[in-house]
């Protein structure tokens, strides 16, 4: 196994590297001088010539003077480093301005993670072991309804419902505007600006996962050996939670890696609805703005998490199921 590993990891290194070369070129080719929109607030107020000299200091302060090449090489150098960049409108460093947003981000997917699976994994051991019976079948509606839902539908629901009906819950911002609290009350304060958007995205996946458990749960169940431990006169929770729940797990740990790269990445859609500030908010309006060390930091950053996510979903596989051999 830790032959694999290394192999992984420079399989990784190299993909890093290859992926990391197509993206700055692909950012680059996007129409639009990063250094101008930088100083548009400026270009009404001060005469051309300072104006030309205030934006040929931006393009030199951006690396903009350089050809592409040494661009490149001056901005992976600095990013392995550990340096991301300057935001060019923010004017902050890259990487004091995403801290706050992935701690939102990091917060806000890990508590709809927790719920989510403890939700669904029973549920859809349940829905299998009932197969075809009422509460089955009331299930299978609910989660098609709910799979079949876009987020930003179920959304608005929530809002009109917990915000407008019932005004229980904040709509927006991840803490009250000109809160000032530290410790507990800021905890009590976030976790309360936290609860529509989790609920939203806890809603959104109960449908695919409950049903993505239901059905591997369905095909072990189907096996000769969980007949035969049947047979022998083996509990029922036996059964299920010893022998066929652990090889179900095998397709779960596909869903689980693509968790654990979302915990990071984001939610665009929901961050953006309800103004969380969080990787997926920060990533559009980077986009927006053609903030282009913001985004490319952002997706190297993504690159890596994946591949990363990649590794641990294989040698989560050989954990889960012994006969799955890594070579």
């Amino acid at each position: 196994m830790f032959k694999y590993i290394v192999k992984r990891l420079l399989y990784v290194v190299f993909v890093f590297f290859i992926v990391s070369i197509i993206m700055f070129g692909v950012y680059k080719m996007i129409p639009g001088d990063p250094a101008r929109m930088m100083l548009d607030s400026s270009i009404s107020s001060v005469d051309p010539e300072r104006y030309e000299a205030m934006y040929q200091a931006a393009r030199e302060r951006l690396g903009l003077d350089k050809p592409l090449p040494i661009q490149y090489l001056s901005w992976i150098t600095n990013m392995l480093r550990g340096n991301f960049g300057y935001s060019s409108q923010y004017r902050v460093p890259v990487s004091q301005l995403i801290k706050e947003p992935m701690i939102n981000t990091i917060k806000l997917n890990i508590v709809s993670l927790i719920l989510v699976f403890a939700i669904t994994i029973p549920l859809g051991i349940a829905t299998a072991v009932k197969k075809y019976s009422a509460f089955d079948n009331t299930v299978q509606v609910g989660t098609v309804v709910g799979y079949s839902l876009p987020s930003f539908v179920i959304s608005l629901l929530m809002i009109f419902l917990f915000a407008v009906r019932l005004p229980i819950f904040p709509i927006s911002g991840v803490n009250s505007p000109g809160f000032t609290g530290t410790g507990l009350e800021r905890f009590l304060d976030t976790a309360y600006h936290m609860c529509l958007p989790v609920l939203v995205m806890t809603l959104s996946s109960l449908g695919g996962i409950t049903r993505y458990v239901r059905s591997a749960m369905i095909d072990v169940l189907q096996m000769d050996y969980i007949r035969t431990a049947r047979a022998k006169g083996l509990p029922q929770k036996v059964v299920i939670y010893s022998h066929a729940f652990r090889n179900a797990l095998i397709p779960v740990v596909t869903i689980l890696t693509s968790w654990f790269v979302g915990i990071f990445g984001g939610s665009v859609v929901i961050e953006s609805i309800f103004q969380w500030n969080g990787m997926g908010k920060v990533m559009i309006d980077g986009l927006r703005q053609l903030d282009f060390m913001v985004v490319l930091a952002m997706q190297m950053f993504y690159v890596v998490i994946t591949l990363i996510g990649n590794l641990i979903m294989d040698l989560g596989y050989s954990l889960v199921d012994p006969r799955v051999k890594l070579s």
